[in-house]
């Protein structure tokens, strides 16, 4: 899950090295890998940077005794530290994932699993609503549905400029991109 910070200079990703997954930075050319994160057991993915450079995002992993478990959000600095939670579990199997900032900073995006209930459920219509993308205010701390509807949406992906969203959705049996404005 290698990520490029805006600058170019710096690789975020996903290692084990340390030992459960954790974030990791590098300079682009593979020298000096440095551990952001140091979970011993929740894992940590999905590292996204920040517009400045200074943050990285990821999803915090919980495991729970059925299903893939659930995630969270934390933004950590990235020379390390214990790092923030930014949102809470909705439940212990309902998974949230793929943190991504706007361009501007303000905003993160990421996947949720919006299905009704508390529990995973292994067989789900795939033109339903599984997954929706919301949106996480930073100065409000409030959370929005962003990307909602039949056949879901993932893999948030803002436009350098943030004008636009690009995202995969179902549609009829088939995996779709859809692009929409921001301000729709």
């Amino acid at each position: 899950q290698p990520r490029y910070s805006r600058d170019g200079r710096f690789i975020a990703f996903t290692s084990d090295r340390g030992g459960g997954d954790n974030l990791w930075v590098m300079k682009r050319d593979g020298s000096g890998p440095q551990p952001v994160t140091q979970e011993k057991f929740r894992l940590l993915n999905s590292p996204a940077w920040s517009p400045d450079g200074q943050y990285l995002v990821g999803r915090k992993h919980f495991t729970s005794r059925r299903s893939l478990g659930a995630g969270e959000i934390w933004l950590y600095h990235r020379s390390g530290g214990d790092g923030v939670q930014l949102t809470e579990r909705p439940t212990e199997q309902k998974d949230v994932g793929e943190p991504v900032f706007s361009p501007d900073g303000r905003y993160i995006y990421f996947s949720q699993d919006v299905t009704p209930g508390k529990t995973f459920e292994y067989n789900k219509d795939p033109n339903g609503e599984i997954y929706a993308i919301q949106r996480l205010d930073l100065e409000t701390r409030e959370i929005e549905p962003f990307i909602t509807g039949p056949g879901g949406a993932v893999r948030p992906t803002p436009s350098p400029d943030g004008r636009q969203m690009a995202c995969v959705r179902r549609v009829l049996g088939k995996t779709v991109l859809r692009v929409r404005e921001v301000g729709w």
